[in-house]
């Protein structure tokens, strides 16, 4: 399975997204419909890298995905859902409070990810600052991504956690 291409989608863990956690007004609808829009781009059957916690989440944009989509099935090594996301400590209310390096590790990360470098991550800083990296590294060890082919399609810092939907594509190893 060398050299066969695949594509990409990076989307947060965050909970908000599953309807259980749902209420009358939807605080994260853009970031929603990036991660679908993301998500439907893979087409239908996309493995998933992700914690517990983010593999709900998938498995929740994923099924959404195939309840709309009447594109026929393809095999799912074609298309990867990465579940992952920044720094939980960006502001004082943020889950993991603030903690003055959060922005500038976002930030590094970014570059990193628009660079096609998933996998170039201070593992021990993203601890301490309470990011979910895992999927990403998972990533690295399985895809070459290439840099050209990255787009992102939400960037933002909502409740002090640094979520991002990134598109990309690449080669698996």
């Amino acid at each position: 399975m060398s050299g066969e291409p695949v594509r990409i989608a990076l989307v947060p863990g965050v909970l908000a997204l599953l309807p259980s956690y749902g209420g009358l007004e939807d605080p994260v609808a853009d970031l929603r419909a990036a991660c679908l829009d993301a998500v439907a781009w893979l087409g239908p059957g996309p493995g998933v890298l992700a914690s517990e916690q983010g593999g709900r989440v998938a498995a929740y944009l994923c099924g959404e995905v195939s309840s709309r989509d009447s594109v026929p099935p393809r095999p799912p090594a074609q298309g990867v859902v990465v579940v992952a996301n920044g720094s939980a400590t960006r502001t004082e209310k943020a889950p993991g409070h603030l903690d003055d390096r959060a922005v500038g590790f976002d930030d590094d990360l970014r570059a990193a990810l628009g660079a096609g470098r998933p996998g170039a991550v201070d593992t021990d800083l993203a601890r301490e600052l309470w990011a979910d990296v895992g999927g990403l590294l998972r990533l690295a060890q399985e895809v070459e991504v290439d840099p050209a082919s990255v787009t992102i399609d939400y960037d933002a810092d909502p409740f002090g956690v640094q979520y991002w939907v990134m598109r990309m594509e690449g080669v698996r190893r």
